[in-house]
């Protein structure tokens, strides 16, 4: 993971220079394009009646249509340039080279690089001619949380797992099911009264899972998926995170056929037993 976080560093500042200098160039082309837009607004102003040529040019090029869409085509590129921006910084922060002491951790900074990364597997999901998925909601109550000390990339590794689940249990239940529903993800953090823990709740309106699964769910290599699109490896190295290298719990409730809630509780000070 270390020559990953590397790898994903030098890329990403790779990608940024020239991205940023098209995003910053943006702004300017927009306002060239809106003078050159107003100063052929005040021509047909004040030359209504354009020689024949030059409207038969305008004809042409769709002129009407071009002057309403340019800006709307600048900003899906101003929209363009964003998206690619924040999805190096979500590599960044997601792959961020791991030091060998614990840091101070801004949890809801990892939780939201975790979303953007899987932020097309939330989208819209085609099933056939006649059935999707929509969008699933991704609902945020996050309360005010100190900086914790801990590993980053590690806690990274546990929302990434937790949340691709979640999105998992939500197609399933959809695919059996064979109807639709409001497929949606609640994220809920708290500290605690005594401020010496935090607590992130990771819920969903999936599938769920039976007891007899739950028992075994923290297991190595247990996992309920098809071959070859489960290791059974994701839920026990997050339990091994939060545990053992953090000093927290993880914890399960889940109802079959409504959903499953995942509870990570992490000390604010650093606690590794392992």
């Amino acid at each position: 993971m270390s020559s990953l976080g590397q790898l994903v560093a030098g890329g990403g500042h790779e990608i940024n220079n020239p991205i940023n200098f098209v995003y910053g160039n943006l702004s300017h082309a927009r306002q060239y394009i809106e003078d050159l837009l107003q100063l052929l607004h005040l021509y047909e102003t004040h030359i209504p009646n354009s020689i024949p040529e030059v409207q038969a040019y305008l004809e042409e090029i769709e002129w009407e249509f071009l002057k309403d869409d340019l800006p709307h085509l600048l900003r899906s590129m101003e929209v363009g340039a964003e998206r690619i921006m924040g999805i190096v910084r979500s590599l960044q922060v997601f792959s961020r080279v791991e030091q060998a002491e614990p840091k101070p951790v801004n949890l809801h900074e990892h939780i939201d690089s975790t979303l953007m990364l899987l932020s097309n597997r939330l989208q819209t999901k085609t099933y056939s001619a006649n059935f999707r998925r929509p969008d699933i909601e991704v609902v945020k109550k996050y309360g005010e949380l100190p900086l914790i000390e801990g590993h980053a990339e590690q806690l990274s590794q546990v929302f990434m797992n937790l949340l691709a689940n979640a999105i998992d249990a939500i197609n399933e239940r959809v695919e059996e099911e064979k109807k639709g529903f409001s497929p949606k993800i609640t994220i809920c953090t708290e500290v605690t009264r005594d401020l010496k823990k935090v607590v992130i709740q990771i819920k969903d309106n999936g599938i769920g899972i039976s007891d007899k699964v739950r028992q075994r769910i923290f297991e190595q290599f247990f996992t309920t998926k098809p071959v070859g699109q489960g290791t059974g490896l994701g839920l026990s190295i997050s339990r091994q995170i939060v545990v053992a290298k953090h000093g927290g719990t993880l914890d399960v409730n889940s109802t079959l056929g409504e959903g499953s809630e995942f509870v990570i509780t992490l000390p604010v000070k650093f606690e590794s037993v392992g």
